[in-house]
């Protein structure tokens, strides 16, 4: 694993950045100002501890954080702002859909919780289920869905 921080590179300039709107979607029950942070356990394959903390500019892929996250309680969608460099998710914009449409990003660094958004809907049932299976089959042949 590398932990060189030099290698990751700032998505944008940092006022392009600042004025960026992103979200984390969990099942945690945080307050503004609360900081998320790598280290936790991840939400996907064989949950190892993560090395990131993942954001995302669109209110869908937040969802998608929300509903497929580990825990008790509701999904919630965090307003964010990270506290340090930014680059494209390459568990996503890699392998399966370049070009980052899913404007999915990840950190070394926390990222501050600045608000809730209360006001989300979910997927609908049938595809919410369809995502929990294809993770569940790609579990059970081994593949990790996040590489870190």
């Amino acid at each position: 694993m590398n932990t060189d921080r030099s290698e990751e590179k700032p998505m944008e300039s940092a006022n392009e950045q600042s004025s960026q709107l992103f979200y984390h979607g969990t099942k945690a029950n945080l307050k503004p100002g609360d900081l998320l942070e790598p280290g936790f356990n991840s939400n996907y394959g064989q949950r190892k501890k993560a090395s990131f903390v993942y954001l995302t500019a669109t209110l869908d892929a937040a969802t998608w954080g929300a509903e497929l996250a580990q825990g008790e309680g509701p999904g919630r969608i965090y307003i964010v702002e990270p506290t340090g460099p930014v680059e494209d998710d390459p568990n996503l914009t890699d392998k399966k859909f370049p070009g980052n449409p899913t404007r999915s990003y990840r950190s070394r660094s926390p990222l501050r919780v600045r608000g809730e958004v209360t006001d989300w809907q979910g997927h609908p049932p049938e595809q919410l289920n369809a995502m929990k299976e294809n993770l569940e089959r790609l579990k059970a042949q081994g593949i990790e869905a996040i590489d870190e």
